[in-house]
């Protein structure tokens, strides 16, 4: 029934909007005024907020965090002598990203509401929905293509939406905005099978980079931090969060292009001006203070490249290989089931550059010939449970959802 209530909500308000602020265009005005235009990464823990003041002072919101961080965004957007916005957008439906948008549609006028049109059925949701209809806020679905008309001098392009799609985060509105010679690619929580889809037809190549899904391995793929070559990435994420964000694969990646980070728990709220033609990040850059675990610490000379390479939850396996150029004595390293809190101790084994081995456990478990008995019991009962590879030194180095 609940699920019924939500679709009516969202052809209700669709049927109800005339769509007139966003456009199929893919203008650009070249000539600026070289007023400034800021982006905000608000601190809102473990979740997403920006907000985008253009040059001629037009506003828009882009996800408002978890419905405790709402008043702080409240708070945030009047202290910026914000009282209305011309756009708000909510990504996707998940609670960290609209959580917050509640205390804001209660608070400040919107003249325009942009949502993915992926139908949830939490109490979240449906609250800010019910509040979009009662304001009587125009409601818009975008398509991949569409421009959204903040300003004539910015260009604000959907890269990315999808209101069928089956997972939340592959829902996630993706957006570009560009200013003159700077441009920001915003990626909500798009993991890495949407950033193939996106690399496939649009111009990623972006000034700065919001990393999608605060950190995690499940986005910023090396190809794609590769594609859009960033100068500077932002981490929106909760300081000691119990994803681990952001996982080193994460970093790693964003320092193979040599890009700058900045982080929201270290720094809290992260501003960048920009006049279209240069940038300034307001903010220090991240040193992993405030992370869940020591990816600042991690020294992959010593370690060499030690990955998890895979994890069979059906049959229970992990897949441990060594990436790198030299061997690696794995005596006192450990792999930890993260959900269960258990900790496998590996034995004095040497493993050799491009060699695989594989911690086996449950029923089946085996053992010689590559394979390490760990128990009999299960242990990655969870498909969300993320495995931990962590060396002497109790730095993690490698982690795999």
């Amino acid at each position: 029934m609940k699920k019924i209530i939500i679709l009516f909500l969202i052809i209700l308000l669709t049927a109800c909007s005339d769509g007139n602020s966003v456009e199929q265009t893919q203008s650009t005005s070249n000539n600026i005024s070289g007023k400034s235009m800021s982006v905000h990464f608000i601190d809102v823990g473990q979740g997403d907020s920006i907000l985008i003041v253009s040059p001629t002072g037009k506003t828009m919101l882009i996800d408002g965090g978890t419905k405790s961080a709402g008043e702080d965004v409240v708070s945030y957007l009047s202290n910026q002598n914000i009282h209305q916005l011309d756009y708000v957008v909510a990504t996707h439906p998940d609670a960290d990203h609209i959580g917050g948008l509640i205390s804001v549609l209660n608070s400040i006028t919107i003249n325009n509401f942009i949502d993915s049109g992926k139908p949830h059925t939490s109490a979240t949701y449906e609250e800010m929905l019910y509040a979009i209809h009662n304001k009587n806020i125009p409601y818009i679905v975008p398509k991949i293509g569409d421009e959204i008309k903040l300003d004539e001098e910015v260009a604000i392009k959907v890269l990315q939406a999808d209101e069928h799609a089956s997972d939340n985060n592959e829902a996630s509105i993706v957006l570009k905005a560009e200013y003159g010679e700077v441009s920001f690619l915003l990626m909500g929580d798009a993991d890495i099978d949407m950033e193939k889809k996106i690399m496939a037809t649009q111009d990623v190549n972006a000034t700065i980079l919001k990393a999608g899904h605060h950190g995690s391995n499940t986005s910023s793929s090396l190809p794609f931090i590769q594609a859009v070559n960033p100068e500077a990435a932002i981490l929106s994420y909760g300081q000691d969060n119990s994803y681990g964000h952001p996982h080193a694969e994460v970093i790693n990646n964003l320092k193979k292009v040599n890009s700058k980070i900045y982080g929201t728990a270290e720094s809290g709220t992260v501003v960048v001006k920009t006049d279209g033609h240069t940038y300034q990040v307001l903010a220090d850059e991240w040193t992993g203070i405030g992370a869940s675990n020591s990816i600042v610490q991690q020294n992959t000379n010593s370690t060499g490249e030690v990955i998890i390479d895979s994890k069979n939850v059906e049959d229970e396996i992990v897949a441990i290989k060594n990436n790198g150029m030299e061997s690696v004595n794995l005596m006192d390293w450990q792999l930890v089931s993260v959900e269960g809190n258990q900790i496998f101790n590996f034995p004095n084994i040497t493993l050799q550059p491009g060699d695989t081995i594989y911690i086996t456990s449950g029923p089946e478990a085996k053992d010689g010939n590559g394979y390490i008995q760990w128990t009999r019991r299960q242990i990655w009962l969870n498909s969300g449970d993320e495995a931990r590879l962590i060396n002497p030194e109790g730095e993690i180095v490698s982690e795999l959802q």
